[in-house]
């Protein structure tokens, strides 16, 4: 049995480098869907008020936008701008730069919602374990 999140990872229980919580991962997320909406509004047209039969793509751009933003800011800036803004990064597991295909499978699986909600003991998502990256504190 652990006694704290990211124990068997070999991280700290809390402070830098420890487990990032859901707290901070929602409210990451939060940031980072209302910025790729203003974003998909200023540039793609994007109308959420419109029916999604009138809206074809542009009912997406919101998420298309998300997804381009955590791809981009992962392995350049190691976390999306809401990671950043709220004290966290994504590392990959066992050290070393994510490369390019982690942050890829991991926002691929994010979008897909499910493998985000799914957990271990250690609360790394599914969508982290694939990817072998850890959302961390700074």
């Amino acid at each position: 049995m652990n006694d704290y999140p990211g124990e068997r990872l070999g991280l700290p229980a809390s402070g830098p480098r420890s487990i990032a919580r859901v707290g901070r991962r929602i409210g990451a997320l939060a940031i980072d869907y209302f910025a790729a909406t203003v974003i998909a509004i200023g540039f793609l047209g994007y109308d959420q008020f419109a029916l999604p039969a009138d809206a074809g793509w542009r009912q997406f751009a919101p998420m298309m936008v998300f997804a381009v933003l955590q791809i981009l800011f992962i392995p350049t800036a190691g976390g999306s701008p809401g990671h950043r803004i709220l004290g966290m990064r994504v590392v990959r597991f066992g050290g070393g730069w994510v490369g390019l295909w982690r942050p890829l499978v991991r926002t691929l699986l994010l979008v897909v919602v499910i493998p985000a909600v799914i957990w271990d003991a250690d609360q790394r998502g599914l969508h982290d374990k694939l990817a072998g990256t850890v959302l961390i504190r700074s």
